[in-house]
């Protein structure tokens, strides 16, 4: 039933890429208002408020180990007044909440599995009858890069009533979609791979019993491959990788990402890219080499991630502080043929890849409404002109009908093979049909 949810790959803004643990009510709305204002209308509709918004403090991309979260008395944790003023006086995120559906859009919140350990130390009460915290945590059960949680111990009384009274909250503020952390991952534990299985089924059960249909996504990642039919039983998108950075390298990494999960991509069930680090980044990091500055992607590697998250229909989070979008950026997250690709195609394959030492070429093709695509990529150093034979993957006519759908023009061919001239470390997209 939950796949029902996410027919097509969730598209939105997530505050951690310009924000990190820092985000506050002004900056989400704004976000908000400029999604409604330019981006509504080609598909964008989840504004996505990331970690630590149950922490006071917070103030950059770095977490303040073992600062005091907001709680309320079930051991549940609620925005702090200091950084979202809405939510005083128990009203949680739902002033925010409704706002953002008021301009027809949604809303998504961060939570990291398990129960806060604040909880567990000072055994508080949960909405269960003569169970703590304390009873139902997990001390081993630890997130390597975040000490704010215990996971749960799954098995005892209280643990799934526990994760049903946290989604009843969340149901009550008008969420509509979960960013569940430290969840999916398999490099962060190599000596237990995917060990929150149960708290993943757990979190499913929550959900279903709310009330109110929330998308569930689930990170860091890479969760493994091997696990497929239980990650899209449970959940609409999973991470395929860690954090996702504006590095060519990290880039070229998803290529094998992509390929190694293409046979899994499903309505309502999206293997994740991770998020688009694009336009302004990292306003609130403190090194200084990194703060507050525009993607260090070049415009032709900007329009391979665009391009490959597109083709292989990934889930669009745009991560970039929106306000301060220049027009490239603006264009890349308005380009309509794109996103009807992501939305209406299917079969993406990696057709071709000829590389030596990471460098060379890379063709992707999919299926659309009476239409192919096919993404040509070139990951070397200068630029090619990278081939492709139209017979391959079409049978009919002679004659096609090529469309360019980053220069959104017609692209000529008389023949069935042809080729494109690729920047480096850049793409070409082009649908085509069969006269």
């Amino acid at each position: 039933m939950h796949k029902r949810l996410a027919p097509t790959p969730p598209m939105g803004w997530n505050s951690w890429d310009c924000y990190g643990a820092a985000v506050n009510e002004e900056q989400l709305l704004a976000n908000a208002d400029y999604m409604a204002e330019h981006l509504k209308d080609y598909g964008w509709e989840y504004v996505v408020c990331d970690i630590q918004w149950s922490e006071p403090t917070a103030d950059s991309f770095y977490y303040h180990y073992f600062a005091d979260l907001c709680m309320d008395e079930y051991s549940r944790l609620i925005p702090s007044v200091e950084r979202f003023p809405s939510s005083a006086g128990g009203k949680g995120f739902k002033p925010i909440a409704d706002y953002i559906h008021s301009l027809g859009l949604k809303f998504g919140i961060h939570i990291m599995r398990g129960i806060p350990r604040q909880a567990a130390h000072r055994n508080t009460k949960i909405k269960c009858e003569g169970i703590t915290a304390r009873d139902i945590a997990k001390p081993s059960s630890v997130c390597l890069w975040n000490p704010d949680m215990y996971g749960l111990e799954t098995e005892k009384k209280g643990a799934q009533e526990y994760y049903d009274s946290i989604f009843e909250l969340y149901a009550s503020w008008g969420v509509d979609y979960i960013k569940c952390d430290d969840i999916a991952n398999t490099e962060m534990y190599p000596d237990n791979p995917y060990s929150a299985r149960k708290e993943i089924e757990m979190l499913r059960k929550a959900i279903d019993k709310c009330g109110r249909d929330m998308v569930l996504s689930l990170s860091p990642g890479p969760a493994p491959v091997w696990e497929h039919e239980h990650l899209a039983s449970n959940a609409n998108m999973w991470r395929m990788t860690g954090d996702f950075w504006d590095e060519w390298s990290k880039l070229h990494a998803m290529f094998e990402r992509c390929y190694a999960w293409q046979d899994y991509v499903q309505p309502g069930a999206w293997p994740d890219c991770d998020m688009l680090p694009l336009g302004r980044i990292q306003k609130t990091e403190k090194l200084e080499k990194y703060r507050n500055r525009y993607t260090r992607f070049t415009h032709d590697e900007q329009i391979t991630m665009m391009t490959l998250w597109g083709i292989f229909r990934s889930p669009l989070m745009m991560g970039g502080e929106m306000r301060e979008n220049d027009k490239f950026t603006l264009s890349l997250l308005q380009n309509r043929e794109l996103i009807d690709m992501l939305k209406n195609s299917s079969g993406a394959k990696q057709f071709k890849r000829e590389e030596t030492d990471g460098k060379g070429e890379i063709i992707w093709t999919s299926k659309g409404e009476n239409c192919k695509y096919v993404a040509l990529f070139n990951t070397d150093d200068k630029e090619r002109e990278i081939s492709f034979d139209i017979s391959d993957i079409a049978v009919g006519g002679i004659e096609y009908s090529v469309w360019d759908m980053w220069a959104h023009e017609e692209y000529t061919v008389t023949r069935g093979n042809f080729s494109a001239k690729v920047n480096s470390h850049g793409a070409r997209l082009f649908k085509i049909k069969i006269k």
